[in-house]
């Protein structure tokens, strides 16, 4: 399998990996500059060159994956007798620079309602690298000319019509987060209950009224869900300092509720975090860091 079949199976079971590019030669090295690998928890796929090299690489990028690392970072490694090995000797004579890009997990969202709200969080959420599933009991919400503000979408979006909509739930990603947002009650409240029944499930979004909350939440406790599973479920939902009532700015203070809670803290400084280490010891005393 190479590396590009190896990003997308990675992505298809919501697992991260990391991506790692020959970036830099000078001298010799087994492979030049653009080839790539990809490391992922349990298995490695395609190579950059093998020997001290590639191990070195695949033992970096694990430690990525442990600590949840969410920047890029840059190794230059020499390949000569000199330079201290910890997987063998690759005596190449050359340098090798390598970029190891970190692939996460990107984030899941069902949107359950493509009315005027959904089709305009829908058109934002396309902006944004998710999985992006659209579901609605409706056959004309989802009508392909209705949805062609979608077409030059970053987000991989999911259409789905369901009759019976709470049975699309069985088709989002683990962790997915589901919002509630359809055109009747009684699906937005048989929705709420089947996603409380569902634990793989992420976060879970119900747009309306506390009052409304209110009466759903009766109802859901009648039905046999304890507090604690109600408390998965966030009424109102968008930002709370973005008020108004037209689609397109409920959609935009939801869409921004989503995007804070996806931002990662960085530490400090910007761009690429590079070390420039200058042989193999070097580079595994970092690993081991």
């Amino acid at each position: 399998m190479n590396w590009l079949r190896a990003v997308e199976r990675l992505r298809g079971s919501r697992h991260p990996g990391v991506l790692v590019t020959v970036t830099g030669v000078r001298g010799h090295a087994p492979r030049e500059a653009g080839a790539k690998m990809v490391v992922g928890a349990d298995a490695v796929w395609d190579t950059v060159g093998g020997g001290n090299l590639e191990a070195t690489a695949v033992e970096r990028a694990r430690a990525m994956l442990r600590e949840q690392e969410p920047r890029p970072v840059t190794l230059t490694m020499r390949l000569n007798d000199r330079a201290p090995a910890e997987h063998g000797r690759q005596c190449c004579g050359g340098e090798v620079d390598l970029l190891l890009e970190p692939l996460p997990v990107v984030p899941a969202v069902a949107v359950f309602g493509v009315g005027h709200v959904g089709l305009e969080l829908a058109r934002i959420l396309a902006r944004h690298d998710v999985e992006l599933h659209l579901v609605d009991s409706r056959a004309d919400a989802l009508e392909p000319r209705r949805l062609v503000c979608l077409d030059d979408a970053l987000a991989r979006v999911h259409v789905h019509h369901a009759p019976v909509p709470e049975m699309a739930l069985g088709q989002v990603p683990d962790g997915c987060h589901v919002l509630v947002m359809t055109h009747d009650h009684a699906e937005d409240a048989a929705l709420v209950d089947m996603a409380l029944r569902s634990p793989r499930l992420g976060p879970i979004g119900l747009i309306g009224s506390s009052a409304k909350w209110r009466r759903f939440a009766r109802t859901l406790r009648a039905e046999g869900h304890p507090d604690d599973d109600l408390a998965r479920v966030t009424t109102p939902i968008g930002l709370p300092d973005i008020t108004g009532k037209s689609p397109a700015v409920i959609a935009v203070s939801v869409a921004a509720d989503l995007v804070r809670g996806w931002q990662t803290p960085t530490g400090s400084g910007d761009g690429v975090a590079g070390t420039d280490v200058t042989d193999v010891t070097d580079v595994t005393a970092e690993v081991r860091a």
